[in-house]
Parts: structure tokens; C-alpha cells; sequence
């Protein structure tokens, strides 16, 4: 007499299972994969990358460097326009993710120092005290999107200071999203050549407050025109866009920029020209 067996126990269907676990493993290890490249273990640089012979007296240091949320397409096209934006000016430009460049003989280097798509604590006790000096006693700062989009900070200078608000999130599902830019100084350098009411699509960034009361604001959002969750609601006033000083020195931040094909659009493009020209100028 033949006995049937139930069908979970016959062998196609371990297997089936086990190729099903398999799977699921390997999906779980390369999401962890990512997720550790966009959240690394912080990593602190001692020793500064060695500086080209410049051959102009204008100079600009991009850096890049991450502790935190990666931004992974943003990064590289980023540093081709500022590369390209530099080329174009006759200015010498330096790239690094070595946050020991940030030593008060290498800063004294660079005019300008943009922080582009900077993200979690990657400055050390003597880094943080060197580019403090060089920002109170003159240099110039431009710092895009990602530098001033941390929920938390350790240094509290950095959104203090050198930022002036508090990231506090920004709409996802969907994350990007079309909404009006206002722009309330036309006549700044880095806004004239752009439209009074300017639509483009963007991951909006949100601030624990306004921070317009310390800051020279340029562009605001509607955030009437896009979902947003009342906890990270500014309300009417939405600044984007703004310059201020700190001590003798000059920072210009713009929260725009989580995308690469921002860096490809002309009316972006000539902003941030604009304010590297406008910052170098001062």
C-alpha cells in the first residue's frame, strides 16, 4: 500500500523554502549594505590630503565628506559644477573628503570654503576650533542642502552658528515635489538673474524656526502648495535661502540641492555662481 505524503513534505517544496530564505538574505544583506553606506560608522581623518601648486590667487575648497545620510548621486554632480563653475572664473578649486584639511594653515589656502552635502560629525576637536577661526576672523562659507540637514547635531555651533536654524525634516511619499520659491531680493547678486516667483521641484527642507530674525533671507517656499506634516509645519514664513555673518566672516546657505539633476539646471546653476562670486567679492 502506498501512503501519500502531504505536500509540505515532500522535497520540492523544502527546497522551494530554502530558496525563498536564501533570497530573502541576500536582499536583507545588500539593504544593509546601503544602509551602512548612507549611515556609516563615523570616521575622523588626523592627516591632511596633500595641496596642489595653485596656480591662481583665488582659490576654493569643495568638501564633501559624510558621517551620516550619503547623498549619493547629489555629491559628484555637485562637485563637477563647483569644479566647472571655478574652471570657468579663472579660480583654482581643491576636492576632498578629508576633513584634516580643516587646519588653519590649509584653510588660509582658500578664499571660499563650500561644504557640500555635508552630513553627521566629521570634525574633530582641533578641526571644529580651526574652521571656527577662519569663518570669525573673515573667511567665506557656502554651505548646500545636506551641510544644514541633520536632525541632530553634536557641535552645537554648527546650526547655532554657522547654519542658523535646525533641520527638522521634510516631506516624503513622495519626497520631491513641486512647489513655488519666492524670491525677496532680486537685487542680491545671487537671485538676480532668476524669476520672482521661481517653480521647481524639491525635497523641501523644514526648521524647528524661522530663522529671518538673524539672517538676511533671499528665497522662501509656499508650503501651501505641497503636503506637509503639521510637525514640521513652518507656517508663512519658509526661508530657503539666506546669508548672514559670523564675526568677520560670511555664510551663505541654500537648503536646495538633494538631487543631481538640480546641479544641471541653468536657474540653480547661476545661483550658486552667483554666490560664489558674490562671497568671494567680499
Amino acid at each position: 500500500m502506498t501512503t501519500t505524503q502531504p505536500f509540505w513534505r515532500k522535497g520540492w517544496f523544502i527546497g522551494l523554502v530554502l530558496a525563498i530564505c536564501v533570497a530573502i538574505g541576500v536582499m536583507a544583506g545588500l539593504a544593509y549594505k546601503e544602509y551602512a553606506e548612507l549611515f556609516p560608522e563615523p570616521t575622523y581623518d588626523q592627516v591632511a590630503p596633500e595641496l596642489p601648486q595653485f596656480t591662481s590667487d583665488t582659490r576654493v575648497l569643495i568638501f564633501s565628506k559624510t558621517n551620516g545620510f550619503r547623498h549619493i548621486e547629489a555629491i559628484p554632480a555637485a562637485r563637477t559644477l563647483f569644479e566647472s563653475l571655478a574652471a570657468k572664473n579663472g579660480w583654482d578649486s581643491f576636492f576632498t573628503e578629508n576633513a584634516a584639511i580643516h587646519n588653519s594653515e590649509d584653510l588660509s589656502q582658500f578664499n571660499l570654503v563650500i561644504w557640500s552635502q555635508v552630513s553627521g560629525d566629521v570634525l574633530t576637536a582641533p578641526q571644529r576650533a580651526a574652521f571656527k577661526s577662519y569663518v570669525e576672523e573673515g573667511g567665506a562659507v557656502l554651505a548646500i542642502h545636506g551641510s544644514g540637514g541633520d536632525p541632530a547635531y553634536s557641535w552645537d555651533w554648527h546650526p547655532q552658528e554657522l547654519i542658523r536654524a535646525q533641520f527638522t525634516g521634510h516631506p516624503m511619499f513622495p519626497q520631491f515635489r513641486e512647489a513655488t520659491i519666492h524670491v525677496e531680493d532680486q537685487q542680491h547678486p545671487a537671485m538676480a538673474a532668476l524669476p520672482e516667483q521661481w517653480l521647481r521641484t524639491e525635497e523641501w527642507y523644514s526648521f524647528a524656526d524661522s530663522p529671518r530674525d538673524r539672517v538676511n533671507v533671499l528665497a522662501s517656499v509656499d508650503e501651501t502648495e505641497y503636503d506637509i506634516k503639521p510637525e514640521i509645519a513652518m507656517g508663512e514664513d519658509h526661508p530657503l535661502i539666506w546669508h548672514h555673518r559670523v564675526g568677520e566672516g560670511t555664510v551663505f546657505y541654500s537648503a536646495l540641492g538633494h538631487q543631481a539633476s538640480a546641479y544641471d539646471e541653468p536657474e540653480h546653476q547661476g545661483m550658486l555662481e552667483g554666490a560664489m562670486r558674490w562671497l568671494l567679492g567680499r
